[in-house]
């Protein structure tokens, strides 16, 4: 008889708000939910469900910002989000491709819709996270990962019930492109209506599912519905997923925790509030790169 990983909870993300003027988010955590280290690796999760952007000439987005101590990771649903830094980096990402950022010792970036998406205006649909960066690598010199929907792991569901995309970790045996510096599982799964799909992560991974579009069941006897995020208990079991309709789409995070005090401030996610402190002195002294880039 398959033993199930229990759910300790489903949770709804918090109204919505802007971030800049081209990122229309919930903020799942830490803002809607109190998961604090519950959840490490990951720290920040906002989700742009799908929204239509008018046509425009301005350029929506978030202007030059500075980050240190831990890495964003943009994944890309609908629309088309263009970056640079001022370490001379730049690209974009569209649907289905990934942007992951190691801000590390610091950087400042921008991130906006890019310019013909802007103009055309249309469907947008991202979710960014936060992910920790452990004490040893949290001043590792920043880089990017950009991850296109042609390098990711693919594995099909039994019985043509769908498709799992890997971006880091595995899914049965299925690499993901990512370089992680810390273990994680981090994959969406497209099902048909009646698709499944059965996996088993490390019970002390802090494991959780997310309904991006449709609805599913989980373990049989959980529904879950679009915007529903399901908490896992860190318990031994299968986590099995069955979807409703032939759109229904589920991302699924998992990571092992980072068992270090952690003080967060803004852009900057130390291990105290004094390496905090000195995160801020160095971007205001210029430390981390020029500001009008």
């Amino acid at each position: 008889m398959t033993t199930f990983r229990a759910v300790e909870g489903v949770f709804q993300g918090p109204p919505v708000h802007m971030v800049g003027d081209g990122f229309r988010v919930s903020n799942y955590f830490p803002g809607g939910t109190n998961f604090g280290q519950r959840f490490s690796p990951f720290i920040l999760m906002d989700y742009n469900a799908p929204f239509v952007f008018p046509p425009s000439t301005q350029v929506k987005g978030v202007g030059a910002h500075p980050h240190r101590g831990f890495e964003t990771v943009t994944i890309a649903y609908e629309g088309y989000v263009e970056h640079h830094d001022n370490k001379g980096n730049h690209g974009i990402i569209g649907p289905g491709d990934v942007q992951w950022m190691t801000a590390g010792s610091g950087l400042l970036h921008k991130e906006y819709h890019e310019k013909s998406f802007s103009e055309r205006g249309g469907l947008f649909q991202m979710i960014q996270l936060w992910v920790n960066l452990p004490r040893t690598h949290k001043m590792h010199p920043p880089k990017y990962q950009e991850l296109l929907k042609t390098d990711m792991g693919y594995a099909e569901l039994p019985d043509d019930g769908g498709m799992v995309r890997v971006i880091a970790g595995s899914f049965n045996g299925v690499t993901g492109p990512a370089q992680t510096f810390t273990p994680v599982n981090l994959f969406d799964i497209s099902f048909k209506a009646g698709g499944k799909a059965s996996f088993e992560l490390p019970a002390t991974y802090n494991t959780a599912a997310m309904v991006l579009k449709g609805s599913a069941v989980i373990n049989g006897d959980r529904k879950a519905v679009e915007g529903d995020f399901v908490l896992f208990t860190n318990t031994d079991g299968v986590i099995h997923i069955e979807g409703q309709t032939d759109d229904t789409l589920v991302i699924v995070l998992s990571g092992e925790p980072i068992d270090e005090p952690v003080f967060q401030q803004g852009p900057f996610v130390m291990n105290s509030r004094q390496e905090v402190f000195q995160a801020f002195v160095d971007f205001q002294d210029g430390k981390m790169g020029p500001a009008d880039f």
